[in-house]
């Protein structure tokens, strides 16, 4: 039966039929390991695939390289059009990414309709292609030493790249890479996490249909050996990896083989700082929907709460409507804001922490209570407190729908507990003096920092972290020099 709030979309069932690898100009049935997608909202498999061969990573790497002079030869403008063209058809077929994401990811579709897809294409792959009209000559004028001579510095693109992209947000995961390594002059292999390999394997239509020359793209799927071989491989010149942290050392040990550059955006025990005279009535609920977005599966989610003791007892008075708010279920519900966890294993990883939590001396402070779906990996949110700040669920990245709760004194307190982590991906600052909120944000050690509650993810601001949340920034100017070397070229006058 169909709900009154039911997403209307009529391919709310579908999935991408496509189960071919994209190397060169050719659909190729692949011919490595097979196994089955799942929706992890219904447990249902929904798909049955089979990954890249060791010979067909070789020749998806061979098509990118042989692809590279030309693609790197074009202009600026050239490389724009190619890339909006692409954009073009990503909006066209919005209908049926949307549904593919929901299906193999869990994501509701109230949240997957501008964060999986329309923020991915409309304004980040839309930056990119603008990106690469800009000419980053940079013109050191005159030198007299020990002759009179001029110098300019340029940038070229890298080479082949590797994109390997974790499950949680398969298409802005995609196009944060290869948007930029495109616009770049780069040619890229693109390997998706094998959990969510659909939405990937339907890319490669779409970069037919969009007329991308051959070879610039390249599309496999598999699994730890296929994306060991690739960031291995002697062809490849880069690799740009989102996962954990425990698979980004092993890539960049990988990597360093064949002294080939790394970008890794790993994970975070992101802090969400509330300083004392902050009104926590008006905060309170966007805090914890902000945390257990996309069933709390990403890795700038500000599931570390640090909470000046002031204002402690009321926060959590005041976060207990949100509690309320939260639905966990069905995916195609409008009314569902918390999705499943992606697999089984992980279901019983994060229900891990709670209890383990718990046996430690912790409290579930908050909870959702209704029961859960018969079926599916659903996880209820929990809010964990009376922990102390070296508990594994504080300092540990739990990918969940969890979120943790510690006290302060004074804001000194606050700076040293949010930096005392491995991670410094993302953090927040709550306050009512932006001056002092600023000065809090310059000293946390983390790539972003929010004061009270920012924006959107702009296109044009870098994003990436300090210490095991990664090497190096994606997206804005910064992303783009990822993908480029420096040259200098220097003349006698």
């Amino acid at each position: 039966m169909t709900t009154a709030t039911e997403a209307k979309n009529p391919l709310k069932d579908w999935v991408p039929e496509t189960r071919t690898l994209l190397l060169g100009d050719r659909s190729a049935e692949a011919a490595g390991e097979t196994w089955d997608v799942y929706n992890p909202a219904t447990e249902a498999v929904i798909a049955t695939v089979t990954g890249a061969s060791s010979g067909q990573v070789d020749e998806a790497v061979a098509a990118a390289r042989q692809a590279f002079p030309a693609w790197a030869a074009l202009s600026g403008e050239e490389r724009s059009r190619h890339i909006h063209r692409f954009a073009d058809v990503l909006e066209k077929a919005a209908d049926r990414l949307l549904p593919s994401i929901v299906n193999e990811v869990g994501t509701p579709v109230s949240l997957a309709e501008y964060l999986q897809v329309k923020m991915a294409v409309d304004e980040h792959l839309r930056w990119a292609a603008e990106a690469a009209k800009t000419d980053r000559t940079i013109h050191l004028g005159e030198f007299d030493k020990p002759v009179p001579t001029m110098s300019d510095v340029v940038h070229q693109p890298v080479g082949v790249v590797a994109a390997i992209t974790g499950y949680n947000y398969p298409l802005n995961l995609a196009i944060f890479k290869f948007g930029a390594a495109l616009a770049a002059g780069c040619t890229v292999v693109l390997l998706p996490s094998p959990r969510t390999p659909l939405t990937t394997l339907f890319l490669g239509d779409l970069i037919k249909e969009a007329g991308l020359p051959q070879g610039v793209m390249n599309v496999v799927i598999g699994g730890a050996d296929v994306g060991q071989q690739l960031s291995s491989h002697p062809g490849v010149d880069r690799v740009s990896f989102t996962g954990s942290d425990g698979v980004g050392a092993k890539i960049m040990e990988q990597a360093a083989a064949n002294i080939a550059g790394v970008t890794l955006e790993l994970g975070g025990k992101s802090p969400s700082i509330v300083l004392p005279g902050v009104n926590v009535q008006k905060i309170a609920v966007e805090m914890h929907l902000r945390w257990s977005r996309n069933g709390g599966q990403g890795c700038a989610a500000l599931a570390r709460l640090l909470v000046h003791e002031a204002v402690y007892d009321e926060f959590l008075d005041a976060g207990a409507s949100a509690f309320d708010q939260m639905v966990v279920g069905d995916p195609w519900d409008r009314a569902t804001n918390i999705g499943p966890m992606i697999r089984p294993d992980h279901q019983v990883r994060v229900r891990g922490f709670i209890d383990g939590s718990v046996a430690e001396g912790g409290t579930k402070l908050l909870e959702v209570t209704k029961s859960l779906p018969e079926k599916g990996w659903f996880v209820n949110p929990v809010l964990l407190g009376g922990l102390p700040h070296s508990a594994r669920a504080v300092q540990q990245e739990i990918f969940g729908p969890v979120a943790v709760i510690v006290p302060f004194k004074d804001t000194e307190e606050a700076i040293r507990l949010a930096n005392d982590t491995p991670y410094g991906l993302a953090a927040n600052v709550w306050c009512d003096d932006l001056v002092e909120g600023r000065r809090v944000a310059e000293q946390v050690r983390a790539g972003t920092v929010w004061i009270n509650g920012g924006g959107a993810m702009r296109p044009d601001a870098p994003f990436g972290g300090y210490g095991k949340s990664g090497v190096g920034r994606e997206l804005g100017e910064w992303g783009m020099r990822e993908y480029l070397e420096v040259k200098h070229i220097q003349w006698r006058i």
